[in-house]
């Protein structure tokens, strides 16, 4: 039975350059089940947000599958937008609207998208806010908030759409060190609450704190995957080990 299986990919492969010379993914076969706290690992130009962004289609598939919720989204007639709504996407990058407050950028997706009053819409924007320590910063733009504000802000922008599951594709690569376990802390809160989560990240006390399974990647492919336990205290890969022994 696959009726816990949320995202399912199936023979995933990803080719760029001329005539497809550069494989970013290679038969890439993998689940995320409901619930679950996937954190993808590996060096850089292993496949790893290439693999994430294919997962809702914002890199398309050059051959094989890729199933959510049992619905194959890389049927030219499935429309993915309807499947893109539920699954929040935050990036390294925190795209907000710099001409507009906070709350405006929580709030315009659910108002257009998902047809939400905005009364209700800034009610749930607030409590969300509310959540992450940032009430007081609704009326904000961006460029007044710290790195770790705009990430914070951009994660509640994605909840705001109510998903089904997050994709966090290195979320804290781009702030300063002093502002990582702020956006970290959030992220742990959302796993506590049984949120669905792929990770893609370099902070390995994360990955061992929170995730359920331990995906590592290298030269477009899954290499080896396992409990956080499994993979940092007993890695069977050799590349598994290098990797961990040059960051740990």
């Amino acid at each position: 039975m696959r009726d816990n299986v949320i995202i399912r990919t199936e023979n995933l492969c990803k080719y760029y350059g001329k005539d497809n010379s550069i494989h970013a993914l290679e038969n890439v076969n993998a689940e995320i089940k409901r619930g679950e706290v996937v954190v993808i690992i590996g060096p850089s130009g292993s496949g790893k947000s290439t693999f994430l962004r294919s997962l809702n289609l914002l890199e398309s598939a050059s051959a094989g599958k890729v199933f959510f919720e049992g619905v194959d989204i890389t049927d030219p007639k499935v429309d993915i937008n309807i499947h893109r709504q539920k699954m929040g996407m935050v990036f390294q990058q925190f795209n907000l609207f710099p001409h507009m407050t906070v709350l405006k950028n929580l709030t315009l997706a659910p108002v257009k998208l998902l047809k939400m009053k905005q009364a209700d819409a800034e009610e749930m924007a607030l409590k969300s806010l509310e959540r992450v320590g940032l009430r007081d910063r609704a009326e904000a733009y961006p460029a007044q908030l710290s790195g770790g504000q705009k990430q914070r802000v951009a994660i509640v922008r994605a909840l705001c759409m109510n998903p089904e599951v997050m994709l966090f594709d290195e979320p804290t690569s781009a702030l300063d060190p002093e502002m990582v376990g702020e956006v970290l802390d959030v992220m742990k809160e959302l796993a506590r609450e049984g949120m669905t989560m792929a990770v893609v990240t370099h902070e390995m006390g994360f990955a061992r704190e929170v995730a359920d399974r331990v995906i590592f990647m290298y030269d477009g492919a899954i290499a080896e995957e396992g409990t956080p336990e499994e993979i940092f205290t007993n890695p069977k890969h050799p590349r598994t080990r290098q990797f961990l022994n040059s960051i740990l």
